[in-house]
């Protein structure tokens, strides 16, 4: 097989994947659709696999095609990073793809970027966020470079490097505080998890820790989609959540939120994942040097 594959193909194919459209992905390669099919229709007889389904607003890829989408990433980043390897590349130029969680992001990630962008201009650097399950399989098919994620998935073929340890809270509004305080878990009804939901590390950590309070197994949950909806969520006194404390440091300091007593701190350690057998290129290899430096400045890493 491949004596017939063309790195070309490969790279329209990774187009049509991320695009899920014949007409978006010729565009985003300067194509006619014509030629995007005409490749797709020849790779497919390379693989003897058909690796697009045909839907009414675009495509979306078949088990082969999630199969192939792998190696595929694999090729072109080896063909990048051969390219840099035998050019002379005065200042690191490329993508580097990185996923996090949106909390990590807003809290810790952002200070990073300003300078890193402002010394690397020709890096660009393609943000996404997910919880912890969806960037440990997107750091496997190689859909990323990197992963920042709060728990080590202590896998052999990821490598797992300590960024921050992160001191977690368990909170809520001062008044709801007061109630449970007085009350308790085990007599307290109507009781509210505000979090990411079932997907996110915090939530079921969260929820480990509430049953260990006493909270009644019937307890509801709300799942909402940014950390600012749950900051006031919680400032309203709509329930509980487990989150990071930098999350909610005005709140917790104006006293607004307020910390329920836990028996031991509680913290997870935030760390930069990636693909052992991924070959960076030298952007991304420049992103996780940077990286390392801002959360571990007299480390030496790199």
């Amino acid at each position: 097989m491949l004596e017939k594959l063309d790195g070309r193909y490969l790279v329209t194919f990774l187009a049509v994947l991320e695009e899920g459209s014949f007409s978006r992905a010729a565009d985003k390669l300067g194509y006619v659709q014509s030629t995007v099919t005409s490749q797709i229709q020849l790779l497919e007889q390379t693989c003897k696999q058909k690796l697009f389904h045909r839907l009414a607003r675009g495509v979306q890829a078949t088990d082969a095609g999630e199969r192939l989408a792998v190696y595929a990433r694999q090729f072109v980043q080896l063909g990048r990073s051969l390219e840099e390897a035998l050019g002379s590349m005065e200042e690191p130029q490329g993508i580097v793809r990185v996923s996090a969680l949106e909390s990590f992001c807003v809290t810790r990630f952002s200070g990073f970027l300003e300078p890193f962008l402002a010394e690397f201009p020709g890096i660009s650097l393609h943000l996404a966020t997910g919880f912890q399950g969806d960037i440990v399989e997107q750091v496997l098919s190689h859909a990323v470079d990197f992963g920042i994620v709060p728990k080590d998935p202590s896998r052999d073929d990821i490598e797992f490097e300590p960024l921050v340890v992160e001191r977690m809270a368990l909170v809520s509004s001062a008044g709801l505080g007061a109630q449970l305080n007085d009350k308790g878990f085990s007599s307290f009804t109507g009781l509210q998890i505000i979090g990411f939901g079932n997907r996110c590390v915090y939530h079921t950590d969260g929820q480990k820790l509430l049953l260990e309070l006493g909270m009644p197994l019937d307890a509801r949950t709300a799942e909402l989609p940014s950390t600012e909806l749950i900051r006031q969520m919680i400032s309203y006194g709509a329930g509980v959540a487990y989150m990071p404390e930098i999350t909610m440091e005005r709140e917790l300091a104006e006293g607004t939120i307020v910390r329920i007593p836990l028996q031991e701190p509680s913290v997870l350690t935030h760390g930069l994942i990636r693909h052992r057998d991924r070959v960076l290129n030298v952007p991304a290899r420049v992103f996780r040097q940077r990286l390392l430096e801002w959360f571990h400045p007299t480390d030496g890493h790199g």
